[in-house]
């Protein structure tokens, strides 16, 4: 009788069932557990202080990203979808129930609501309603000057938003292997996850993919990383400049 060579998933089946024996007295030698950084980018074995670092340093090295989930600043819940690069930036973002769009190219910065954003008392101590139909679903240039302008550019600054997320705090430790979206990532937590949870990825470039903030300040995903978009000027007639300062709404 002719023997048939076993195929590799056959002989790795058969060495895991022999390696889950166990006999008393008897001894399995060449059994052992698989390597959790197999095939890896090799940021698992660092301390997590080295890991948190070398994500930073790819996430800032990253011509592009996309950024979705939620930030609480200031007592305020923003959900965002943005995508960043290191020229501007475009996507929507909704706070108490609002939802306006932002684009940045360069130092410009736009934003576009619907009607009802521009009025939200239908008259009645909001903009009004003669400068709300001028301004609903117009990209409406946002001055340097105004209040709004640094706030909302920070949604559209990749450095800087970045910066300011990708910190944890306190004690850092790792909090074993995980998953996001497929990727196998490795876990770093500051103070046992009071101070912020942050996945990142075990393969390829180590980029960050999932940050819980501490204290209940929101959760966010990346993704996109180094994929550019384009950026483009809205058109004229899509555009208005309502001038030194916006409306209060």
């Amino acid at each position: 009788m002719t023997a048939i060579p076993l195929g590799r998933t056959r002989r790795a089946t058969l060495v895991s069932a022999l390696c889950a024996l166990v006999v008393t007295g008897v001894g399995l030698t060449g059994c052992s557990s698989e390597d959790p950084d197999a095939g890896t980018n090799g940021v698992g074995k660092l301390p997590p202080e080295k890991i948190q670092a070398r994500t930073r340093a790819a996430a800032e090295a990253a011509g592009a990203v996309r950024l979705s989930g939620t930030v609480v600043t200031s007592g305020r819940t923003y959900k965002l979808d943005m995508r960043l690069k290191d020229d501007g930036g475009t996507g929507s973002v909704t706070a108490e129930g609002a939802a306006f769009e932002l684009l940045r190219i360069g130092e410009q910065l736009y934003l576009k609501a619907d009607t009802a954003f521009w009025n939200p008392e239908g008259g009645a101590g909001g903009t009004g309603d003669a400068a709300a139909d001028k301004l609903g679903g117009k990209y409406v240039k946002v001055p340097e000057g105004d209040p709004s302008y640094q706030r909302f550019s920070g949604f559209t600054d990749k450095d800087v938003l970045l910066d300011s997320l990708l910190t944890l705090h306190g004690t850092l430790e790792t909090d074993g292997r995980h998953e996001q979206s497929g990727v196998r990532t490795i876990r770093i937590t500051g103070d046992q996850g009071s101070g912020g949870t942050l996945d990142v990825s075990l393969e390829g470039t180590p980029y960050p993919l999932r940050l819980v903030r501490g204290g209940g300040a929101g959760t966010l995903t990346f993704s996109a990383w180094g994929k550019d978009f384009p950026l483009a000027e809205p058109e004229k007639s899509e555009t208005v400049d309502y001038g030194k300062q916006l409306p209060t709404s």
